[in-house]
């Protein structure tokens, strides 16, 4: 079974399940984010957001592909250009972190490790980049998927709480400890990413 791991652009933007295609939750703040949807243009606002992140900052993004098939998805990005995470009781995002503002697994392809690859994948990037952590705002409360991913999740793949909340909690990976062998990093960097499979099952993103 081939997997990869592969750099959010405009092309493979269509790879996303539909409704995140059309998410503007996180990229406008939330009067912006109403009238786009009152518009009926979150495609087109989530679209020109990547573009800007792109040109500006680089890569935002991974899409996640089990033989061409695109099964899963993260997206992350200084909280600069993350106009809704100063919504949160639990902000700021540290100023040595980047945002991990959502992911996603197809059913079918959860609890085999891909979570967790995918943090690692983001957490290398970001390392060469010059940053030291990853964090997120969990939901404490999680019951489906949504935009914000389960705290208990974000803990099962490694993350610590930095700031406690009874909905929600800031979390944190820290990057450089991640690297501390070799074999983490194969599984990032594996196209095969046969290790996965070796991973103790975890909770659906």
């Amino acid at each position: 079974m081939g997997r990869r791991l592969v750099p959010l652009t405009l092309d493979n933007l269509q790879d996303l399940p539909q409704r995140c295609r059309s998410c503007v939750f996180w990229e406008l703040d939330p009067v912006s984010g109403e009238a786009a949807v009152k518009a009926g243009t979150p495609g087109l606002e989530k679209e020109s957001w990547i573009s800007a992140v792109l040109l500006d900052w680089g890569s935002c993004g991974r899409v996640v592909y089990v033989d061409d098939v695109p099964v899963g998805f993260v997206l992350y990005a200084p909280p600069a250009y993350v106009p809704r995470s100063m919504a949160f009781p639990t902000s700021p995002v540290s100023p040595d972190a980047v945002q991990l503002m959502t992911a996603f697994v197809m059913p079918g392809y959860q609890g085999q490790g891909l979570g967790r690859v995918m943090v690692q994948t983001v957490a290398k990037d970001l390392l060469r980049r010059g940053f030291k952590a990853i964090e997120a705002f969990g939901d404490a409360r999680w019951k489906e998927p949504a935009c914000l991913l389960p705290a208990d999740h974000l803990l099962a793949v490694g993350f610590k709480t930095v700031r406690p909340h009874p909905s929600h909690p800031r979390l944190r990976w820290d990057c450089a400890p991640s690297i501390s062998g070799q074999e983490t990093w194969s599984l990032a960097s594996d196209p095969s990413l046969g290790a996965v499979q070796k991973e103790p099952a975890l909770r659906p993103l």
